[in-house]
């Protein structure tokens, strides 16, 4: 599109802000360009008081997104933020006022697939591994193919597992969790943990291996879906997470539990370490599981296992 101004958007955009809710004296609206797929129109109408109005249509953030789609097409400066002010006429025959401005915000810039940051994370939870036993190079559990933005279902490109050994254990780890999610800018390292599971080395052949590791990987795309687990863990200090199947009898559930391990050197600070533990139904036999996430009978559970 060759020709599209902020005059033109203000023209298009006053029938639809001017159908304002009763009490509405003002209103604020803040929009962004489509960026790694994704884009967003935020705001409402305010009153007297600066409060917001309530509005039964999604009207005005419609048209907002329309202006702003053919403004970023037409031949103008870049941008990738718009920021529109409304406000009612004094007299019902005259025009309201409308501002329009837009910009080019550096800290939304959503990270792209090639961004170094994810190799940097990386890194530094394999010194850390490495750090407390041999990786074995050789082992590899990674499971889907990331889309154009670099993104798994762990939200950045890594969705793997590390196996790691020290004498007489094998402890398996995820390996992506905490990688900052590609196609978004926020400072934050993931899901900000990563969970392991440790096991007798000497009680797993290459198939058991194999089983648990699959496992872990089902673990951390519940972690990733969820809502801040690391912080629930920290605050219960373990918590009965999810049911397993009928394949890990007698071992029903994931008990998830607070770790004193935290890795360093990631791109926003460090991270804590998450242990993953199947238990059984048995070890949790009459406890009360009512309250969150069951955490009175996972710490339970906890106990009787020596785990800290």
């Amino acid at each position: 599109m060759a020709s599209y101004s902020i005059d033109d958007a203000i023209r298009e955009l006053a029938p639809a802000l001017g159908k304002a809710p009763a009490g509405a004296v003002s209103g604020e609206w803040t929009a962004t360009t489509m960026q790694a797929g994704h884009s967003s129109q935020t705001g409402g109408y305010l009153d007297a008081e600066g409060k917001h109005v309530p509005e039964d249509s999604r009207h005005p953030l419609d048209s907002i997104a329309d202006v702003v789609e053919k403004l970023a097409a037409s031949e103008g400066p870049r941008f990738n933020k718009m920021v529109i002010r409304w406000k009612k006429p004094k007299f019902p025959f005259m025009q309201a006022k409308i501002a329009l401005e837009t910009s080019y915000d550096q800290t939304i810039v959503p990270r792209g697939p090639d961004d170094p940051i994810y190799e940097i994370a990386a890194a530094a939870r394999r010194a850390f591994w490495q750090s407390r036993g041999t990786l074995q190079e050789d082992f590899a559990v990674e499971r889907g193919t990331a889309n154009i933005h670099a993104q798994t279902k762990w939200f950045g490109p890594h969705r793997r597992i590390l196996a790691i050994h020290t004498p007489g254990r094998l402890t398996l780890a995820t390996d992506g969790l905490s990688t900052p999610w590609a196609g978004i800018s926020e400072p934050e390292n993931g899901v900000e943990c990563e969970l392991f599971m440790e096991f007798d080395a000497a009680r797993l052949d290459t198939a058991g291996i194999e089983n648990w590791a699959n496992l872990l990987i089902n673990i951390g795309d519940l972690v990733a879906d969820g809502h801040r687990v690391a912080r629930d863990v920290e605050k219960h200090g373990a918590i009965l997470f999810c049911r397993l199947t009928e394949d890990y009898l007698p071992m029903s559930r994931i008990m998830l539990s607070r770790d004193a391990g935290r890795i360093d050197g990631l791109p926003f600070g460090s991270v804590p370490l998450i242990r993953a533990t199947p238990i059984a139904e048995a070890e949790i036999e009459g406890q009360d599981l009512s309250d969150d996430w069951g955490a009175t009978a996972a710490r339970h559970a906890l106990a009787k296992r020596a785990i800290r």
